[in-house]
């Protein structure tokens, strides 16, 4: 079985070593990084299989690293873990709409840690529908990965991609946000059920005047109608 990779990217030299021993003892290798620059390099030379990223770092901070590897198509799927001791609720929104996948607080027990980083190794997104599905205006074609509306092609992340993929397939019905996870996100222990909220206000943006289109059913969830 392939050892997971782990990098770590932390400033606190103390923190980094504690992580790396525990992942260690718990048959992980551990990669550290105490800046943005070094954490590139890592990844430039092997690609991690889980980055954990402190919010606070010297130069680019944490936000924008997360940002960054969102980006680029190599790392758009690595699982990204944020370490930080900003704990208010608008940090953590800023930290899951930056791309993190998950949101850690310091201080953290180890084992939560761990179960935290095994949760995301293990999830795999349920498989989504490939075939093409019309509602209305908007279209949206599984094997191609395009949506259309109104005749414009749209841009969505791939998250949000697989989000309207499967609303578009249950239109008309209501998803509460633990639904949501487990048809979309696949395993998602650990994972906070605003990150749904997140990547729903992503999914508006991105569809523009379609937006409409997927409604708040207030204290039940989300669902997706034909009426714009």
């Amino acid at each position: 079985m392939k050892m997971a990779r782990v990098l770590v990217v932390e400033d606190e030299s103390a923190i980094a070593e504690l992580i790396a021993v525990n992942l260690r003892h718990n048959g992980m290798l551990a990669v550290l990084a105490s800046d943005g620059e070094a954490a590139q390099h890592a990844i430039d030379d092997v690609l991690p299989d889980v980055i954990l990223l402190d919010w606070m770092l010297p130069g680019q901070s944490g936000l924008v690293l997360a940002r960054r590897w969102r980006a680029d198509p190599r790392t758009k799927t690595t699982p990204i873990l944020m370490l930080t001791a900003r704990g208010d609720e608008p940090d953590k929104v800023a930290g899951l709409d930056a791309g993190a996948d998950d949101y850690i607080t310091k201080p953290f027990s180890t084992q939560e840690l761990l179960a935290r980083i095994r949760a995301v190794l293990r999830r795999r997104a349920p498989e989504q529908a490939s075939d093409l599905v019309t509602l209305g205006n908007l279209q949206l074609d599984g094997a191609t990965h395009r949506v259309n509306y109104q005749d414009q092609t749209l841009k969505l992340g791939p998250t949000e991609f697989k989000l309207l993929n499967y609303l578009m397939h249950h239109a008309e019905r209501v998803h509460s946000r633990s639904q949501l996870l487990d048809r979309v996100w696949g395993d998602h222990v650990f994972i906070e059920e605003r990150t749904v909220d997140v990547h729903v206000k992503r999914l508006r943006e991105a569809l523009g005047q379609a937006g409409s289109m997927v409604e708040t059913v207030r204290g039940v969830g989300y669902r997706i109608t034909a009426k714009t």
